[in-house]
């Protein structure tokens, strides 16, 4: 296949403007949007350099289709491809999420809205549900990998130990299992280690910078959002799904910022919106500033907190680019991967069942080290529209953008009969 010559800033601009749009549907649909656009349509990569970054997207924290992106106009136009590439995989969807959260703080309330709301909840059940079987098929592939996987949802239900050690566990395992290299891995390329500390201090600097800025100032809301989705954005490891249920643990049980209600809304409207699904970070600080003292501290901790989780990816990004070839030459590396994707999966079993337990239930108790529903308070039409979406995206293959309106309405309408 020929490659043709790098394409203008203003080609770009229009093609990852076209992306960013319609980057519905997670990573695997953006992913193969891109492939189309950028292989298949240009083109302006190759499929084996495609499919070479995206492994080495896989390997990072953070959203791996942005970061594809920004890999892919890295290798194109340089810094300011990535930047291009990057900024516009996820603007249009933070202006979406902007709007919705705003809205959310507004009408969220009001019955009629909580009805269409139960229906979304239903349906995340299901998808965080089809995600999970996704991973496992992929990732759940030998015995020690189900074990990982087992424990990991044992760590997490039983024991609410926190995500970054189960991350931390489950690579160092992997990484020890690993065969060791057949061969030396080819060398770093004159000059790389020098724009690779240069880039990681430019961007360190503004990853960290402001928020050094906002402790000085006393700012306390704003700075423990910033480093609560700083810490975040290291450990996002196996997609959104795997970390949110260590941000619903955190946001709504350590530090009360939002309810558990609040926290399955977030990802329901973050499934509906274009870019990455870690957009869900931006609505869970907005709601939070929404609920500490109104939109403008809304806005500002959602600017916040989508400052933190994407300066990380740029700084992935462009420190590691001219390091792939090595990076994917480095079989313990791919062994630690292997073995986070597997604890991933434990992961997300329990958001599963922390989002089912709070739909099914109006009321749910820690009881000692487990969740404990009141069975008084099982909501029935919650179960009978988790059915129902259920047969959608497993029965009738409707994907979530699909599914979500006739689940809004099915809420609406069993809220009638109830009432």
């Amino acid at each position: 296949m020929t490659v043709s010559p790098p394409p203008s800033p203003s080609d770009l601009f229009k093609v990852f403007g076209r992306i960013g749009l319609l980057s519905f549907g997670g990573p695997a649909a953006q992913i193969a949007l891109m492939h189309r656009e950028l292989v298949e349509e240009r083109p302006w990569l190759e499929d084996s350099k495609f499919l070479g970054a995206l492994s080495f997207c896989m390997l990072l924290p953070g959203p791996e289709a942005m970061q594809l992106a920004t890999y892919a106009g890295w290798r194109l136009r340089g810094t300011v491809g990535g930047l291009i590439a990057g900024g516009l995989f996820v603007l249009p969807g933070a202006l979406v999420i902007a709007a919705l959260a705003l809205a959310y703080g507004q009408w969220g309330t009001l019955p009629l809205v909580q009805a269409a709301f139960l229906g979304i909840k239903a349906l995340v059940i299901v998808i965080v549900l089809q995600a999970l079987s996704r991973l496992a098929r992929k990732t759940l592939t030998a015995p020690d990998r189900w074990l990982l996987a087992g424990l990991a949802f044992v760590a997490t239900f039983a024991f609410s130990l926190p995500f970054p050690l189960i991350v931390a566990l489950a690579a160092l395992w992997g990484a020890l299992a690993a065969r060791p290299p057949a061969s030396a891995p080819p060398p770093a390329a004159q000059g790389a280690l020098r724009e690779s500390l240069r880039q990681t201090l430019l961007w360190g600097a503004l990853w960290l910078g402001p928020v050094a800025a906002l402790a000085l100032s006393g700012a306390e809301f704003l700075t423990a959002i910033a480093l609560f989705f700083s810490k975040l954005s290291v450990v996002t490891f196996g997609g959104a799904y795997a970390v949110l249920a260590y941000m619903a643990q955190a946001a709504v049980e350590t530090h009360g910022w939002l309810s558990a209600q609040q926290m399955i809304d977030a990802l329901g409207l973050a499934e509906t919106t274009p870019g990455p699904l870690i957009l869900v970070t931006q609505f869970v600080a907005m709601v939070a500033g929404q609920n500490a003292s109104g939109p403008g501290l809304a806005l500002a901790a959602g600017l916040m907190a989508l400052w933190v989780t994407f300066i990380p990816c740029f700084l992935w990004i462009f420190a590691l680019a001219p390091h792939v070839e090595r990076v994917l030459a480095q079989p313990r590396l791919q062994g630690a991967l292997q073995g986070i994707t597997a604890a991933v999966a434990g992961v997300i079993l329990n958001l599963s069942v922390f989002f089912a337990l709070h739909v099914f239930f109006a009321e749910v108790e820690t009881g000692g080290l487990w969740l404990r529903p009141l069975w008084d308070s099982l909501q029935p039409e919650a179960v009978v529209l988790t059915i129902l979406a259920a047969w959608l995206v497993f029965g009738l293959k409707r994907g979530p953008l699909v599914a979500l309106g006739p689940m809004a309405l099915a809420g609406i309408a069993l809220g009638a009969i109830a009432s």
